[in-house]
């Protein structure tokens, strides 16, 4: 993971906010862009902990690997991340924005040093998938005559991923 002494040789440097007063004037995103040097830095402060609890079934709600993605981000294998996000997570463009980020304030390395910026990274592998054209509608080839009713869906992840594999199997919801 990153490097072994990653942790130590580079500080949390955090994508800092627009400035408020000119966000108030518009529907842009509310930090300014991360530089890519700076978020593979951040990348490599990963540890490779014995129990990762940024990790744990308590803090997020699937098993997610921080620590891969981390690490494929610090390797500049943004693609790979931006898979690796996907197979955990259907909707990481708007999922990564609205999370509180719970994983950060359970990191390892937050008990001794500043916690490694995951959602900071996270929001960056989505915005260069985007920029990169590697994110792209997947609409159904052919559509089934169903119609799966969904019940409120709200923000839980954990039901809108089954309602995203039944559009891609052609039913409407």
């Amino acid at each position: 993971m990153g490097t072994s002494t990653g942790f130590k040789d580079t500080p949390r440097v955090v994508v800092p906010f627009r400035d408020a007063a000119i966000r108030v004037s518009d529907y842009d995103e509310i930090h300014t862009e991360g530089l890519v040097d700076q978020l593979r830095n951040q990348g490599g402060r990963c540890m490779d902990c014995g129990v990762p609890f940024c990790q744990s079934e308590r803090v997020v709600p699937s098993t997610i690997s921080f620590r891969e993605r981390n690490d494929l981000v610090y390797r500049g294998r943004w693609r790979d991340a931006l898979e690796r996000l996907h197979q955990t997570n259907n909707f990481p463009e708007f999922t990564g924005r609205t999370c509180p980020a719970p994983c950060e304030g359970a990191c390892v390395l937050g008990i001794i040093e500043p916690a490694v910026t995951i959602k900071n990274i996270k929001n960056a592998i989505v915005d260069r998938g985007f920029a990169e054209g590697w994110i792209k509608a997947a609409p159904p080839l052919v559509r089934s005559r169903y119609k799966v009713p969904l019940l409120d869906l709200g923000q839980q992840v954990s039901r809108q991923r089954p309602a995203q594999s039944r559009r891609t199997s052609g039913h409407s919801l």
